[in-house]
């Protein structure tokens, strides 16, 4: 498991975002595991956010459960997502997943790409 520094979280899920990812895990046809998070190169600002179903979990995966909500974090993406807040919000244009990541330095005008700050060297 990887390890993060001081107390912080890995990732945390609102209650909204709990409720929501519920309803993604259990509405389709072939009930899902988990949703699986990840980062790729792209967007204006470097680096978008990944959100895919995923039927169970691959090596290297970090997991994280809440009140019955499953998220599995892409290996590549652990150390970006440290100390996260994903929430869902429902507005009158969009609705959908929000991600609060203290790792990010700066975003894109859309929303949609960010870039992380570098993770200091280990001494």
């Amino acid at each position: 498991m990887f390890g993060v520094p001081g107390d912080k979280a890995l990732l945390t899920l609102t209650p909204k975002a709990v409720t929501q990812l519920r309803k993604l895990m259990e509405s389709n046809d072939d009930p899902v595991y988990a949703l699986r998070i990840g980062v790729k190169k792209g967007g204006c600002a470097g680096m978008e956010y990944t959100m895919d179903y995923a039927q169970e979990a691959t090596p290297g995966d970090e997991m994280v459960e809440q009140d019955g909500a499953r998220v599995l974090i892409a290996p590549l993406a652990t150390m970006f997502m440290i100390g996260t807040e994903i929430d869902y919000e429902t507005g009158l244009l969009d609705s959908g997943f929000r991600f609060r990541n203290p790792n990010v330095s700066e975003a894109c005008g859309c929303g949609e790409s960010v870039k992380f700050d570098m993770p200091a060297e280990a001494s």
